[in-house]
């Protein structure tokens, strides 16, 4: 079985508890995995301008107060029986620095608060969240809210329109995912498929469609019985499956929300060109959804 035995958690960048350090912490407590702490260092705009000098005497000083609290983090984990490590690491290119840390320790998952951004900024300045769903090569968990210290319901939601190896792929390692986790959390799994077979949908196929009802049924029929069998292999009761008619973006936070899961797990797939501002259904569901997220690159 897929587990989660060493954790990753980017601390809020203002040195003080949060929603990710609470899930953090209950994950690595119940399933006895590494915890490492990282704190991304940042100078006040305020200092900016200053000569290089008082520039780095202001450096100096923000590292040392970010591994004091580091310090102290580490030393209660420990005291509460996680084993725990941290440590500071300039801003200056957080990606590559977190992606080095990540092969370094044989991490399995990143786990962080989201932080809010306006649609210009994601597309302009590239924020680390989005950085982060679109490169990170193992599962991100985004942390909205922890009602719930461990997550009690997980929900994956799945692509079963297309015969793609690819997508296929991503569908099992979304499920091995979402299993592990509610698993070691000892939540319920729950799968969701959303279908839409608008015309701009069949538009994709490689040849001209006969559009009908009988065209639909046996569009809908095989993607249930797909489901079915997903959910048979990764031992999802029928009652937890769940097909349900509208956009995947749409579909998958309405149901989260209206059924108040902890944890939706959700594939990332990334393309240049236009997907770049718009971004993946796992990007577009991100700030609708109430519950928090774990995406699986594909």
């Amino acid at each position: 079985m897929k587990t989660f035995s060493r954790l990753l958690l980017i601390c809020h960048p203002e040195l003080h508890a949060s929603v990710a350090m609470t899930r953090a912490q209950a994950l690595a407590k119940s399933t006895a995995a590494t915890l490492h702490l990282v704190v991304l260092g940042k100078l006040p705009s305020r200092v900016t301008t200053l000569n290089h000098a008082l520039h780095r005497s202001a450096h100096q000083q923000e590292q040392q107060r970010s591994q004091a609290w580091l310090d102290e983090q580490v030393h209660e984990l420990r005291n509460l029986g996680i084993k725990a490590y941290a440590e500071a690491v300039d801003e200056d290119d957080p990606l590559n620095d977190l992606m080095r840390l990540v092969r370094l320790h044989h991490i399995d998952m990143i786990i962080k608060d989201i932080t809010y951004e306006t649609a210009l900024s994601r597309a302009l300045l590239k924020p680390l969240d989005w950085q982060l769903l679109r490169q990170s090569s193992i599962p991100l968990h985004l942390v909205a809210h922890a009602e719930h210290q461990l997550p009690t319901r997980v929900l994956a939601a799945v692509d079963l329109s297309q015969d793609d190896p690819a997508m296929e792929q991503l569908n099992t390692r979304i499920l091995e995912s979402a299993k592990a986790m509610a698993q070691q959390c000892k939540a319920q799994l729950h799968l969701l498929q959303a279908y839409d077979w608008s015309r701009s949908f069949v538009a994709y196929a490689a040849g001209p469609i006969a559009w009908s009802e009988q065209l639909l049924d046996q569009m809908t029929g095989h993607a249930n019985e797909r489901m079915h069998q997903l959910g048979a292999r990764f031992g999802i009761e029928a009652g937890h499956q769940h097909m349900i008619k509208g956009p995947a973006t749409c579909v998958i936070s309405d149901y989260a929300n209206q059924n108040e899961f902890d944890v939706v797990v959700m594939g990332t797939l990334y393309h240049e060109g236009i997907t770049r501002i718009v971004g993946s259904t796992t990007e577009q569901a991100l700030y609708k959804l109430r519950s928090s997220i774990l995406a699986i690159h594909s």
